[in-house]
């Protein structure tokens, strides 16, 4: 039987892609009894009714997969965020961090729109970006209107599947026609009166851009944690789980536990203030969720 991998899932047509062949494909009715739903970047097994039409057979075991956006497979994330219009929210960027860590995908931090900063703010965007280097994540600061950085990014693409995550209005869309423009991907610029962008790509799809797949998602406005436990946070933060060796009690939460490391790490300065703040956010958070039985 043949096998491809799903570039993009519409109107419950699955378009896998078979060598150099593109088949549309529909599910077999044994995936809604078991409760699988096939997921764009899926490794699947189909049968071909002819060149152009099938049915996926069997969905091969995921290496990881995200509910929203819905797809499969990701070897790194690609996050989002503007320098201005909208703000650069480091709350919203480390949320962003905790999912992406916690299903075991590489992120890569990309700012965009430092073409419209002003000195100070540059100054602050870069600031920043010095404290999530030092974290041990790698950040780009790039304009899709002047197209400085873009050259840094393409070698992040290759030969990856990648996810095109962050708030709506950032400029992902923008980033993408920047990068291969032959896409054309509708972009809507910012609401003034709300703030933020509209909702302009409507469906995941992969694309290929440079020698990888990317994929170009919708924007989101909030995010919640829905499967990770409080033990589990610790293990997002990776500069928290670091300094979390020496703390005195083994599966501290950096609360209120005495002699805790990633606290002194804090008020010394080691750790930002506002990536333990949110961390703490985080963990009220977890607590606060209603159960699910």
């Amino acid at each position: 039987m043949p096998e491809g991998k799903i570039l993009k899932a519409l109107s419950g047509f699955y378009y896998v892609i078979s060598g150099s062949e593109i088949v549309q494909c529909r599910g077999r009715g044994v995936f809604r009894k078991n409760k699988i739903t096939p997921l764009v970047g899926d490794e699947v097994v189909f049968q071909a009714e002819n060149e152009f039409e099938g049915y996926i057979l069997e969905v091969k075991e995921r290496k990881n997969e995200l509910v929203r956006p819905p797809i499969a497979n990701v070897d790194q994330a690609l996050l989002v965020f503007s320098a201005v219009e909208p703000s650069f929210s480091t709350a919203l960027l480390n949320r962003f961090l905790v999912l992406v860590e916690y299903n075991n995908i590489q992120p890569l931090i990309v700012i965009t729109k430092m073409d419209l900063t002003n000195d100070k703010e540059k100054l602050q965007i870069n600031k920043y970006a010095d404290e999530y280097r030092t974290i041990g994540y790698e950040v780009l600061l790039t304009s899709s209107e002047t197209e400085a950085g873009l050259e840094e990014l393409y070698p992040h693409l290759d030969g990856r599947i990648s996810v095109f995550a962050g708030q709506s209005g950032v400029g992902k869309s923008s980033l993408l026609n920047a990068l291969k423009p032959d896409l054309d991907l509708k972009t809507d610029i910012i609401s003034s009166h709300l703030g933020r962008g509209k909702h302009t790509t409507r469906h995941v799809e992969l694309i290929k851009v440079a020698n990888g797949l990317v994929a170009d998602t919708p924007g989101f406005s909030s995010l919640e944690f829905t499967e990770i436990e409080q033990e589990d946070l610790n293990y997002c933060f990776p500069e928290f789980e670091l300094a979390s060796e020496n703390c005195k009690f083994r599966g501290c939460l950096h609360l209120a536990e005495p002699k805790c490391a990633v606290k002194s790490e804090v008020e010394n300065g080691t750790i930002p203030e506002y990536r333990y703040s949110d961390y703490k956010d985080f963990i009220q958070e977890i607590r606060d969720r209603k159960p699910r039985y």
